[in-house]
C-alpha cells in the first residue's frame, strides 16, 4: 500500500465541534463571506469519492508520522473541528532523496447519489530530506450536486526537500467549499502552494505557509475565474519564522456578472526572521458592471534588515490594451478574450503540471465566452 487512506470518526472531535458556534462576518477572519447564508445542520457527514494515482512507487506512510503533522495543524473554527471528526484522510510521504517525475493525482467527486451531504477530505503530505515531488489535488462533482466539502492540507517539506502541490477546484455550482492549508518548510526547503478555483457556489481557502527553517522558500500561486453567483474567497498567510527565508505571492482573478471575490493576505515577519524577504501581489478583473473583488493586502514586520512589498489591483479590463488590437482588424469579444486569457498567462506559466495548462485555459475561455453575448448584443 503506498498511500495511507483512512477514513475514521472522532466522537471527541465531533463533541468539541458541536460545543462550537458558526464564525460570523463580523470576525475579520471570515469579513465579506457568505458563511451567514450556510445552514450547516441541512449537510449530514458522508464520504467522497477519493482516487490515488501515481503513489505506487511509494513506501507505505507511517501512520505514527502522519498523526504527529496531523496534530500539528492549527484549529480554527467548528470546520478544523468537524474535519478532524469526520476525516477521510489520504497520507502520502515521500522518502528521503526520493525525486518523482510524475505528479501524484488525487481526485476527490461527488456523485449526485451523494447530494446533501458534507465531506471531509484530509490531504497529509510529507517530503524527506532532499526529496522533489508534485501532488494535484482535484475536486469535482456533478453538476446538479449540493454538497459542503471541508478539505484540509498538511504539508511538510523537510530539509532541501522540493514539494509542489496544486488545487484544482471543479466543483458545480451548487456546492460549498471551505478549505484550509497549512504548509511547513524547514532549512533550504522549497514549496509552491497553487491554486486554480473555477468552480463553486461559495469557495473558500485559507492557506497558511510557514518557513520555519533557515534559507526555507515558498511561493503561492492562484488563478481564480467567478461567474453567475460565484463567490471566491481567499486568506493567505505568509509566516516567516526563521532568518534569511523569502515568500512570493502571486494570486490574479476575474469576476463577471454578478460574482464576487475577497483576497486577504498578510505577510509576516517574525523577530527571529532577519534577512527574509516576501512579495506579495494581487491583480483582479471585473468584467462585468454587477462583478464586485475586494483585495486586502496586510504586512506584520517585527525585525529589521528584511524586504516586503504588496501590491493590488482591481479594475475592468486595459482599455489602451483592448484598442490596440481592435486596431488591427481583431473583433472586440476577440479581442477581449485574448487581453484576458493573456491576464492569465503568468499564473498559468507557474503552475507546476505543464500538461493541465491547456485544459485550464480553456475552461478559463468557456466561462468568459458565456458572458460575451451580452457584453456584444
Amino acid at each position: 500500500m503506498s498511500a495511507l487512506l483512512t477514513t475514521a470518526v472522532d466522537p471527541a472531535a465531533a463533541e468539541r465541534a458541536a460545543a462550537m458556534t458558526m464564525p460570523s462576518p463580523e470576525l475579520e477572519v471570515w469579513r465579506y463571506s457568505r458563511i451567514a447564508e450556510l445552514d450547516l445542520a441541512a449537510f449530514p457527514p458522508g464520504e467522497a469519492r477519493t482516487t490515488v494515482i501515481g503513489a505506487e512507487v511509494l513506501p507505505a506512510a507511517d501512520p505514527a508520522l502522519v498523526a504527529r503533522l496531523v496534530a500539528g495543524m492549527a484549529v480554527h473554527d467548528i470546520f478544523d473541528e468537524l474535519n478532524a471528526a469526520y476525516h477521510q484522510t489520504v497520507a502520502i510521504c515521500v522518502p528521503a532523496g526520493k525525486v518523482l517525475a510524475e505528479p501524484i493525482v488525487v481526485t476527490h467527486r461527488i456523485p449526485l447519489e451523494d447530494s446533501g451531504r458534507a465531506v471531509y477530505p484530509r490531504l497529509v503530505i510529507h517530503g524527506g530530506q532532499d526529496s522533489e515531488f508534485t501532488v494535484v489535488e482535484r475536486f469535482e462533482s456533478h453538476l446538479d450536486a449540493q454538497a459542503l466539502i471541508v478539505p484540509r492540507l498538511v504539508l511538510h517539506a523537510e530539509q532541501a526537500a522540493r514539494v509542489s502541490y496544486l488545487g484544482i477546484n471543479l466543483l458545480g455550482d451548487k456546492v460549498w467549499q471551505l478549505g484550509h492549508q497549512q504548509a511547513t518548510g524547514e532549512r533550504d526547503s522549497t514549496t509552491l502552494l497553487a491554486t486554480v478555483a473555477l468552480g463553486g457556489d461559495y469557495a473558500r481557502v485559507r492557506t497558511d505557509a510557514r518557513l520555519v527553517g533557515q534559507g526555507g522558500t515558498t511561493k503561492q500561486v492562484a488563478l481564480y475565474y467567478a461567474d453567475g453567483n460565484q463567490m471566491h474567497d481567499f486568506r493567505t498567510l505568509q509566516d516567516h519564522i526563521a532568518p534569511r527565508t523569502s515568500s512570493d505571492l502571486l494570486f490574479k482573478g476575474a469576476v463577471q456578472d454578478t460574482a464576487k471575490s475577497v483576497y486577504t493576505g498578510l505577510i509576516r515577519i517574525g523577530e527571529d526572521a532577519r534577512g527574509s524577504t516576501a512579495y506579495q501581489t494581487n491583480r483582479n478583473l471585473t468584467l462585468s458592471e454587477g462583478a464586485w473583488a475586494e483585495s486586502v493586502p496586510n504586512l506584520d514586520i517585527k525585525t529589521n534588515e528584511v524586504k516586503c512589498s504588496h501590491a493590488s489591483t482591481v479594475g475592468p479590463i486595459d482599455d489602451e490594451q483592448r484598442f490596440y488590437l481592435e486596431s488591427r482588424g481583431i473583433p472586440p469579444e476577440v479581442a477581449e478574450r485574448l487581453v484576458v486569457l493573456g491576464f492569465f498567462d503568468d499564473v498559468l506559466g507557474l503552475l507546476p503540471v505543464g500538461d493541465l495548462r491547456t485544459d485550464l485555459r480553456a475552461r478559463v475561455a468557456a466561462k468568459l465566452q458565456r458572458r460575451l453575448p451580452e457584453v456584444h448584443a
